[in-house]
């Protein structure tokens, strides 16, 4: 009998002539056929056969339900365990027969007998190698053989026959087509119009929808039912035509968006003039690729097309190309396409076709610009003496245009104000790629060839006046902020007249020189004493190297050949500027280049660019002093000779002695140039400048220096008060008392104030200077300690209500009387309401108007802070903001439609500024809710989204808040609409603010509590977050943007994305020296591989590695 049951006629076939003996094991005599049937004639419910011998019964199948009893329980752990006891025995005997057959095999092994490891897994029958005799089937199962048919199967090998049907899976809500369905336009519901009835009824009638009597039937005998429900008791489907409805929905859908297209087809065919509708209908082709295959043919290439970026590049390309062959000047098309064939052509091919567009346009201020950002961020094309040739060309060329030398292309409007933010960006581009040389060279030849330029050039066109420019710049003479520098036009006429000039030697030159050890500890890594050293060089050398006369010095004692500025490295860069606006900007930004505070906001075209260090996050003392901390508008630029690394905390410490001497070089060079208001600015940044290193002083709590330092700082305020034309400037006047207020001189201070007080005389409120000035004074008394705060807010009100008087502001005698209050409120309502009316009928506004507004209102503000609370003051920054912002932005509109809008945007945001200050500082005093504040700093954000000052007072007080929706909700609305890059920003800073505080509380008391409080997805938010903010032009050629999100990965210890996400810098911004700089220091091993990278692009590079070796052998 057979073994397996399955196929026992197949066993029991009489074959006696090829039966083998050797296959006998295969049968069983002492099993009966009789007691089981087969196994294709059992049934579900077969109950199991009982062996006659056996004592134990089988306990019930699981699947049939049954009662089991105790006994059947404990006979089930029986059988169990004796199961396992032998399935132990069977492994331990079949270990033991393995071991004794592979030892016999080993030895007793024949030619005959050996396969191919080939073979080995075809040995699926015993005594048999083919292929043929493997078995066809598979059990499936793990019960006993024949028992139960629902517990087992067999699996035949080979193909089914029978056809598989595909089940369709219910497509969920945010599936794409499901996504479509939502975007089909509704049917409008409109009720009725019937007129209304005299009698209050005291329920809503509902009509029937049928008045007709319900057809009752033998299916619906209540005639309830509707159609479908009748065909479904009948057990027949909807018709053919009612089933296929609902697919008719996204045929709307694409009937809709065909019906758009051959709007847009037809409207420009009517005007094809109309770019702006060109530029649309290519913005439309993303809607239509996001909709369900408007232009696919078959179902399954829906998909496929559906994801296709580069069916949506083509189309996008084909349109474009129609609109240019029907507007051959438009460059904002040509634009357009090149910008797409980004990602169809190659880098040479594109910079051919920019070439042939600059050729057309060459008085295309903002083509240039793009062109030049276009090759600055190309990295395999990209060195830094061809870029800083093509700033030369952009530069001449556009000299050229303006004055008439290229007939066929006059110059256009603003080519001035662009060619010199041109200038701005070329002057940083230097900077950031370590060439400060050139960088400062190029604004020293700016102030001699705009200031100092000789009248007997000042006709000739440009490349003229740069010929003859070239002399005195090979000349030797000393140029701006070196000693002795007496310009361009003075060097001239002592040409003109002959003779010489005695060079006398300068009494300095005996100092000693600081000593300046580059390597001060040589057993630390060598990256990172090649960084301390190349920091060091580039901080102490940044000023072009000249041969010095006295010591009789010639070019060919300089060691770096690459200190020295030719004049062909600047002589093309060089344009004219005939505006008197523009030309203090020049000094105002070579101030900011060398680090001075001037206040002056670089050009938005090159804004992102220069922000290079995080220091537009530091809050410094803001928190200290919240109402007379200065806080400037504008940073994150690093000034040069300075490439610290990222997260260092920028405090202006100055430059070392030969750099306080330029700086000290240039004020006295261009402070002569200047008069009234422009000079007092400039004494102002000098003194500010002066004053931030004092600062720098106290909070580094260097007392040596601050004595020093204070020292120097007064004997400058004193000097610059001794002019005769500073007399009366209270501008410098306000700094000096203010810098003796810093240095603890708190009756000094007072005795400043009140002496410039009782000169002003009888100019009330009229004087905005003067109004400042009290503003400053009140703020300074009402921040002292809490111990002496009623005496000083008394103080505070003595000066406020004095300025309102006409008599002269005297000391402090005692508490004002409330009639003087009463009269000094009335003074300010009134003043303030002219000042408003007046104000808004000038157009376009007048400075002196704006300045008035804003010191007024602050003066205001805090006068009805001090004498009636906090309401009153946020009741006056009201109504001077409803009174603004709608003259600004009439009837909601975005732009103001005014020429003056633009001023009185800024006195709204001085004005907002001096809100949120007066609130941060009465929240710091007293118990006050958080939400007024919050919601200020909303309302200016969303009006003024590039305001760092705000962006970090929002980003402060919302990282004391425990709930974080609100905050990525606002900054979520600021990033879609605005175009600034703070938001940005900001947003990053608020989430690693957030994450810092999770790990803070995370590692407490030296424990981690990971497992409890988990991070809740912060690192993945943060990389969208910088991944989001690179899309944007501006962001993916920020430098400081790609060092935040380099250190933030390496933070995480993900070193491999890290290396990602450098290269990935260097493809967008590969002038920026900080980002190898970062690059040595996150990773070390690959030092020798980025330095010859820095060597391939040019950039500077101030300690080779092999001076490097030479210095650690000495």
């Amino acid at each position: 009998m057979a073994l397996f049951p399955a196929f026992a006629g197949i066993s029991e076939a009489p074959d006696s002539g090829s039966s083998r003996k050797e296959l006998d094991w295969l049968s069983n005599p002492s099993f009966c056929v009789g007691s089981i049937t087969s196994l294709s004639q059992q049934t579900e419910a077969a109950p199991a056969h009982v062996s006659e011998g056996s004592p134990l019964t089988r306990s019930p199948l699981k699947s049939e339900p049954s009662d089991e009893s105790d006994t059947d329980k404990k006979l089930k752990q029986i059988s169990r365990k004796k199961k396992k006891e032998k399935k132990k025995k069977r492994k331990h005997q079949h270990h033991k027969k393995t071991k004794r057959k592979h030892g016999q095999s080993s030895s007793s092994r024949s030619e005959t007998d050996t396969d191919s490891e080939k073979d080995k897994p075809s040995r699926g029958v015993v005594g048999s190698k083919r292929e043929s005799e493997k078995p066809k089937y598979k059990r499936k199962g793990d019960s006993c053989l024949g028992i139960n048919p629902k517990k087992q199967c067999i699996s035949w090998e080979g193909t089914s026959t029978e056809k598989k049907h595909s089940r369709k899976q219910v497509e969920r809500y945010f599936t794409k087509k499901s996504v479509g369905l939502m975007n089909i336009d509704g049917a409008a519901i409109s009720s009725k119009t019937e007129p209304p009835s005299s009698e209050p009824i005291s329920f809503i009638p509902v009509k029937d929808l049928e008045d007709a009597a319900p057809v009752t039937t033998w299916l619906n005998p209540l005639g309830i039912y509707d159609q479908s429900t009748t065909q479904w008791l009948q057990g027949q489907g909807p018709p053919e035509q009612e089933s296929k409805q609902p697919d008719t929905q996204p045929d709307s859908e694409s009937a809709a968006l065909k019906a758009k297209v051959e709007e847009f087809n037809r409207r420009v065919r009517e005007n094809p003039r109309d770019t702006q509708l060109w530029m649309a209908f290519v913005a439309f082709q993303d809607e239509v690729m996001k909709s369900p295959g408007l232009y696919a043919i078959e179902e399954g290439e829906q998909e496929k097309r559906k994801r296709s970026l580069k069916l949506i590049l083509e189309k996008k390309l084909a349109i474009l190309e129609r609109a240019i062959e029907s507007n051959q000047s438009s460059v904002d098309l040509k634009l357009a396409k090149l910008k797409l064939c980004t990602e169809f052509w190659e880098p040479s091919t594109l910079v051919k076709e920019w070439q042939k567009l600059i050729f057309l346009h060459p008085n295309n201020t903002a083509l240039w610009q793009k062109y030049l950002l276009f090759c600055q961020s190309q990295f395999s094309t990209f060195s830094i003496s061809k870029i800083h040739s093509l700033y030369g060309k952009c530069l001449s060329t556009l000299s050229a245009v303006k004055d008439g030398s290229i007939l066929s292309h006059p110059a256009l409007p603003g080519t001035e104000e662009a060619m010199f933010a041109l200038f701005l960006q070329q002057c940083h581009f230097l900077r950031q790629a370590g060439h400060s040389e050139k960088a400062v060279a190029l604004f020293q030849a700016m102030v001699d060839f705009t200031f100092f330029k000789p009248d007997s050039v000042k006709d000739l066109p440009t490349k003229g006046q740069v010929e003859f420019f070239e002399p005195f710049w090979d000349s030797g003479e000393p140029r701006a902020g070196e000693k002795g520098a007496r310009g361009w036009k003075a060097w001239m006429h002592q040409q003109e007249r002959g003779g010489w000039v005695v060079i006398n030697p300068d009494e300095d030159d005996d100092e000693p020189e600081e000593d300046d050890q580059e390597i001060k500890d040589k057993t630390l890594p060598r990256w990172q004493i090649w960084l301390a050293a190349e920091r060091s060089r580039d901080q102490r050398h940044w000023r072009p190297w000249r041969p010095d006369k006295t010591k009789k010095q010639t070019e060919e004692d300089c060691e770096d050949p690459e200190r020295q500025v030719l004049f062909d490295d600047i002589g093309q860069s060089l344009i004219r500027l005939s505006s008197h606006n523009l030309q203090f900007q020049l000094v105002e930004a070579f101030l900011q280049f060398l680090g001075v505070p001037s206040g002056l906001t670089p050009p938005a075209s090159c804004l992102y660019l220069a922000m290079d260090e995080n220091s537009i996050f530091d809050n410094g003392l803001y928190d200290e002093k919240p109402l007379t901390f200065f806080n400037p508008s504008f940073s994150g630029a690093s000034c040069v000779g300075r490439m610290d690394r990222l997260g260092c905390p920028r405090w202006t410490r100055g430059q070392n002695r030969e750099g306080e001497e330029f700086i000290r070089n240039v004020f006295h060079l261009v402070m002569p140039l200047f008069s009234g208001k422009e000079k007092s600015q400039l004494c102002f940044s000098w003194l500010q400048y002066e004053i931030a290193k004092v600062i720098w002083c106290l909070h580094t709590k260097n007392k040596k220096r601050l004595k020093s330092q204070g020292k120097n700082c007064k004997k400058l305020a004193k000097n610059l008060l001794k002019e005769p034309e500073n007399r009366n400037n209270f501008c410098l006047w306000k700094q000096y008392a203010h810098l003796e207020w810093l240095l603890g001189n708190t009756e000094d201070a007072r005795k400043v104030f009140d002496t410039a007080l009782g000169m002003a005389g009888s100019r009330e409120l009229k004087d905005s200077d003067l109004c400042e000035l009290s503003l400053l004074y009140a703020e300074l008394e009402v921040e002292l300690s809490p111990e002496v705060r009623g005496a000083a807010t008394a103080r505070a009100v003595h000066i406020l209500t004095k300025l309102t008087e006409s008599s002269p502001c005297g000391p402090y005698t005692g508490q004002v009387l409330a009639v003087h209050i009463l009269k000094a409120r009335k003074t300010y309502e009134h003043a303030l309401q002219d000042c408003l009316g007046d104000s808004c009928v000038s157009d376009p506004a007048p400075t002196d108007s704006c300045s008035r507004l804003i010191s007024l209102a602050k003066c205001f503000m805090l006068f009805q802070y001090l004498t009636t609370g906090i309401d009153a003051a946020v009741r006056i920054y009201e109504q001077v903001f409803a009174k603004l912002n709608s003259y600004v932005f009439p009837e909601g509109s975005g732009e103001g439609d005014s020429a003056s809008s633009e001023s009185w945007t800024s006195v709204l945001e001085a004005i907002t500024l001096m809100h949120t200050s007066l609130l941060r500082f009465h929240m710091k005093v007293s118990v006050y809710p958080l939400a007024p504040l919050r919601e200020a700093l909303s309302q200016a954000l969303k009006l003024y989204p590039g305001n760092q000052v705000l962006w970090r007072s929002y980003v402060q007080i919302q990282n004391k808040s425990h709930s974080a929706s609100k905050t990525r909700r606002f900054f979520d609305t600021i990033t879609r609409s605005a175009k600034a890059l703070e938001p940005w920003l900001f947003a990053i800073e608020a989430e690693k603010l957030r994450k810092r505080l999770v790990e803070t509380v995370q590692r407490l008391d030296g424990r981690e509590i990971h497992a409890t409080i988990p991070e809740t997805g912060l690192t993945h938010r943060i990389q969208a977050l910088f991944e989001n903010a690179m899309r944007s032009d501006s962001g993916s050629q920020c430098p400081l943007l790609w060092r935040m999100y380099l250190n933030f990965l390496v933070s995480l210890g993900n070193k491999e994305r890290s290396k990602g996400v450098f290269y990935k810098a260097l493809q967008n911004c590969p002038w920026a020296k900080v980002l190898y700089l970062d690059a040595v220091e996150y990773f070390p091993d690959e030092m020798q591989e980025i330095l010859d990278l820095m060597t391939e692009k040019e950039l500077r590079v101030r300690l080779p590695l092999e001076e490097l070796e030479l210095l650690l052998e000495d």
